[in-house]
């Protein structure tokens, strides 16, 4: 079986290539890939090659596929998982496997695993480990964004809560309490208020803020006011850049309490300081963002850590239960992981579109492995549509649903596009 993949090879030296993987083994699976959204885990990758704790040191010689955020269908399966699996399902994979102590990971570790692919073998650890997951919703792209919504949905049930005279820990966020979502409203940001408004334990305010008035513009856009309210949320968007004390106005947003649980989205020392600043009693800041500085650090106010019982927390990924949550919120339509896509593109603009992630700051780009498509804004289709029809026609679609990617646009891409 031939199959095209986006390579690593040393350090920011990513390869489209062709080449045929070896017949399976009685414990591996053929997937074919359809979906893979990039992470800026794959970027660190890149970046660091075989300095990268998950990278094997031999890629000169035996290069690794990247991309762990896939979704495809199964295509044929070896004999050992034959009661479990068959050809023709839909897929989502867990890609933290964390097996027998290895930090082995497709799209990190693998020479034929990894999301940037047309077609890939699973290795026999992913299926011991209950990580290639099932997906019964229409999308495929719903199910490669299932692993960021994982660490999303993982963040929130790692923040916990302590009872007054005991040592009794109450996890997950404060439910009917204060929350704050700072840097909020890049990708990750928007699937956390998504996550906020429609789990089932809720805030009961969710204060979002960010720097940049497009960003909050289009997340005030997407989620409504008066909808959350009619859940019992108040929802408040806050545009922080002009404000001079902006940890003293946003206690006084939350009633001059502070907040039960703040999230951190964007790794700068000032604003996990204004996260400290304006944490209540008990409350808990999760650090969620990822910095690639390893003396990354901040002040923290530890007379509140004695006496309020403030606490930080932080995590990176999600588990398999958390890509369960995920998958299940998302077939439910409970969820919508779309408002997390800013950019569409095809195999051919991975490897540049990963080299490239910090220097391009947007929502999530989704990549479809089986076309040739250059990396393009969902926002520039109507654009580009004057001189391509079919990009006239995804603005049509995308149009009509909020300017996001849908089940609708991914139909007509995976039918016409090559067309």
């Amino acid at each position: 079986m031939k199959t095209r993949a986006v390579r690593l090879y040393g350090k920011k030296d990513l390869r489209l290539e062709e080449f045929e993987l070896p017949p399976i083994k009685e414990d591996e699976i053929l997937v074919e890939v359809i979906s893979d959204s990039i992470c800026m885990s794959s970027y660190k990758a890149a970046l660091l090659a075989t300095d990268h704790k998950r990278v094997p040191k031999d890629i000169a010689e035996n290069p690794i596929i990247i991309g762990h955020e896939m979704a495809g269908n199964i295509v044929q399966v070896g004999a050992k998982w034959k009661d479990q699996f068959a050809p023709g399902e839909k897929f989502s994979i867990q890609p933290a496997l964390n097996y027998k102590g290895s930090m082995d990971s497709p799209g990190y570790s693998y020479p034929h695993c990894g999301g940037a692919a047309t077609y890939v073998i699973m290795p026999q650890e992913v299926m011991e480990l209950g990580c290639l997951l099932k997906y019964e919703g229409e999308s495929y792209y719903e199910a490669s964004l299932a692993e960021p919504m994982s660490c999303i949905i993982g963040s929130f049930h790692a923040n916990y809560h302590t009872t007054m005279g005991s040592y009794e820990h109450n996890m997950g966020i404060a439910e009917g309490g204060k929350l704050a979502i700072l840097a909020g409203a890049g990708p990750m940001g928007l699937g956390a208020i998504d996550y906020a408004l429609h789990s089932a334990r809720r805030p009961k305010m969710i204060v979002v803020t960010d720097v940049d008035e497009k960003r909050l513009a289009r997340a005030q856009g997407i989620f409504s006011v008066a909808e959350a309210k009619k859940d019992g949320i108040e929802l408040v968007f806050v545009n922080t850049k002009e404000v001079p004390d902006a940890p003293a106005h946003l206690i006084q947003v939350s009633g001059g309490t502070g907040f039960d649980d703040v999230y951190v989205f964007a790794p700068v020392k000032a604003l996990v300081e204004q996260g400290d600043k304006i944490l209540g009693r008990d409350g808990c800041l999760n650090f969620f963002a990822g910095p690639t500085d390893v003396n990354f650090a901040g002040e923290c106010n530890f007379y509140n850590v004695h006496y309020n019982a403030t606490h930080i927390v932080g995590t990176t990924g999600g588990n398999t239960a958390d890509m369960i949550e995920s998958l299940w919120m998302t077939e439910k339509k409970l969820i919508n992981p779309a408002v997390m896509v800013t950019h569409i593109g095809g195999l051919d603009s991975a490897a540049e579109a990963t080299l490239t992630l910090p220097d391009a700051p947007a929502g999530k780009k989704l990549i479809y492995t089986s076309i040739n498509m250059e990396l393009t804004a969902i926002a520039d289709f109507a654009e580009k549509g004057k001189k391509n029809p079919h990009y006239q026609k995804l603005a049509e679609i995308t149009s009509k649903n909020k300017g996001l990617w849908c089940t609708e646009a991914e139909k007509y891409l995976l039918e016409k596009w090559s067309q």
